[in-house]
C-alpha cells in the first residue's frame, strides 16, 4: 500500500510549504497537553522531550560515515511555527479551560501560553452518547442522517483551511474510546457504508464520520484510539483510492509500551511465559469512559492482542502456549491523568525454574500520549506529501493495535517497529537501508 519502488528510483516528497493545520476529534487531556507543549517549544520555554521528529537522530550511511543528522533536518517536516490547531469536543470548553480541568500540567506551565489556548474553542462535535456513555456533551451537532453530519465535518474542515490560510490539514483522534464494535456488512464496501450511514445505521459510529470526512476531504487520518474506526475494509478502500493516509489505532503510552520492551526481550533469551496479570488505576476523563463495560472491551481487545503477536506462542508452544495474560482498568478518581500501571510477570527459565518479573510504571498517560500526537501529525504529512497512501505501517512505532494489510499480522516488538520506522524514513529520502549487518567493518 506504500509502493514499492527502490530507494532513490521515487519522487522526492514536497516541500512543506504553506502551513500545516492540525485537528483533533477531542479537545481533553491528551490534546490540550500537545497544544499547550508545542507552543511552550515554540516559545523556547520547554523541550520537545519524547518526540522522535524534534529530538531523534538516524544514522545514515556506515558507521563510519558519521551521517547521523536529527530527522527533523533529514526529513522536510513541517515547522513547529507552521502548525495550526483545531478541534471537536462535545464539552464547549475552549483549550484553556480544558487543559486546566484535565490537571495534567501545572499552572506555572499553562500560564505562559494561557492567551494562546484561550484562543482555541472547539467546533461542535458529532457525538452520540450512546457509543460513549460516560460523556454528557451540548456542544453538538445536528442533522437528520449520519451522512448529513458527516458532510458537516467536512464543511467544518474546509472553513478551518480558509480562516486561517492553511496549505494542508492532518486530523489525529484524540477522544475517547468508543464502546465495542465488530466490522459487519456497513464497513464491507464504501457503498454499503455511505448507504449504512444515510439510514442512520447503529454500526456507522462517530469515529467512523471523522474518518470517511477527512479521507474524502484529502486529509490523512491517524485514530489514537482503540475504537474502530477507519481500520475497516470500506474506509481501507477509500483512502487507497483517494490517495490519502491512514494509521492506527490506539496510542501506545504506557502499560502496553512497556509489554513491547520487555516481551521482546523474553523472547530473543528464549525464556518461557507462564503469566503476565496487568491492572492499572487512573482517573482521568478516560478512566471514566473506560468504566463502562463496553468501552473497556474495547481498550481489552487492543492490549491482548500484544503480548500473542510479539511471543508467537503457535511457533514456540514449550515456551508460550497458553500463557495467562489478563488486563484490568480501574477508575479510580483521586489518581487523575496519572496512571499507575503494575504488572506481574511470571517467567520460566532453564529447566523450567520459576522466576518473576514485576513492574510498577508510574505514568503520566498525557504526558506520554502529546509527543505521539506532534510525531503522527508530522509524519502523516511528511507521508501523504511523499505520496503514500493508505495504511501506514511504517508507523505501526507509535499505536498499541497497528494496522496492517488484510491477512498481515502486524508488528508489535518495538525494536522491528523503530527499524521499520526510520527504514522508511531512509527509503523515502533514496538513503540506503541500514541492516545493522556489519561485516563490511572486518576482514575476510
Amino acid at each position: 500500500m506504500q509502493g514499492s519502488s527502490a530507494a532513490g528510483s521515487r519522487p522526492a516528497p514536497r516541500p512543506a510549504s504553506g502551513r500545516l493545520g492540525v485537528l483533533t476529534p477531542g479537545l481533553g487531556a491528551v490534546a490540550t497537553t500537545f497544544m499547550a507543549g508545542t507552543e511552550s517549544v515554540r516559545r523556547g520555554l520547554n523541550k520537545p522531550i519524547g518526540s522522535l521528529t524534534q529530538m531523534a537522530t538516524i544514522r545514515l550511511g556506515k558507521r563510519t560515515d558519521n551521517r547521523a543528522p536529527l530527522i527533523r533536518d533529514f526529513l522536510p517536516l513541517a515547522r513547529l511555527d507552521d502548525l495550526v490547531f483545531g478541534a471537536w469536543d462535545p464539552i464547549p470548553d475552549d483549550a484553556l479551560t480544558a487543559a486546566r480541568k484535565a490537571g495534567v500540567l501545572e499552572e506555572r506551565d499553562i500560564a505562559p501560553v494561557a492567551e494562546f489556548l484561550s484562543g482555541i474553542a472547539p467546533m461542535p462535535a458529532v457525538f452520540d452518547n450512546k457509543y460513549v456513555t460516560r460523556i454528557h456533551g451540548t456542544n453538538v451537532k445536528q442533522g437528520k442522517t449520519k451522512r448529513d453530519l458527516a458532510e458537516q465535518l467536512r464543511q467544518d474542515m474546509r472553513d478551518f483551511k480558509s480562516k486561517h490560510k492553511l496549505d494542508r490539514l492532518v486530523i489525529v483522534w484524540c477522544g475517547s474510546t468508543e464502546i465495542y464494535i465488530k466490522a459487519g456488512p456497513a464497513h464491507a464496501t464504501i457503498e454499503q457504508f455511505e448507504k449504512a450511514m444515510e439510514r442512520n445505521d447503529e454500526a456507522i459510529s462517530p469515529a467512523m464520520l471523522y474518518a470517511w470526512a477527512a479521507i474524502m476531504e484529502g486529509v490523512p487520518y491517524a485514530n489514537g484510539a482503540p475504537n474502530l474506526a477507519v481500520d475497516t475494509p470500506a474506509l481501507m478502500q477509500l483512502a487507497n483510492d483517494r490517495g490519502v493516509p491512514i494509521s492506527g489505532k490506539d496510542f501506545k503510552t504506557g502499560q502496553t509500551w512497556m509489554k513491547t520492551v520487555i516481551a521482546p526481550g523474553l523472547k530473543a533469551r528464549m525464556l518461557g511465559l507462564v503469566g503476565w496479570y496487568s491492572t492499572n488505576i487512573l482517573g482521568n476523563r478516560d478512566g471514566e469512559v473506560l468504566d463502562d463495560p463496553q468501552s473497556f472491551k474495547t481498550k481489552e481487545e487492543s492490549k491482548l492482542s500484544v503480548l500473542h503477536s510479539i511471543l508467537q506462542p503457535e511457533q514456540y508452544p514449550d515456551l508460550y502456549k497458553d500463557f495467562s495474560h489478563v488486563v484490568r482498568i480501574n477508575y479510580y478518581p483521586p489518581r487523575g491523568d496519572n496512571k499507575e500501571g503494575w504488572d506481574n510477570i511470571d517467567i520460566k527459565g532453564w529447566l523450567g525454574y520459576p522466576m518473576q518479573i514485576k513492574v510498577n510504571f508510574l505514568c503520566r498517560d498525557s504526558i506520554l500520549a502529546a509527543p505521539i500526537v506532534l510525531d503522527l501529525a508530522l509524519l502523516m504529512d511528511f507521508g501523504h506529501r511523499a505520496g503514500l497512501k493508505g495504511i501506514q505501517e511504517w508507523l505501526s512505532f507509535y499505536f498499541k493495535s497497528p494496522m496492517a494489510a488484510p491477512g498481515l499480522q502486524p508488528e508489535h516488538d518495538l525494536f522491528i517497529q523503530q527499524t521499520k520506522l526510520k527504514n522508511t524514513m531512509r527509503h523515502l529520502m533514496g538513503e540506503e537501508q541500514i541492516t545493522h549487518l556489519g561485516m563490511e567493518y572486518y576482514a575476510s
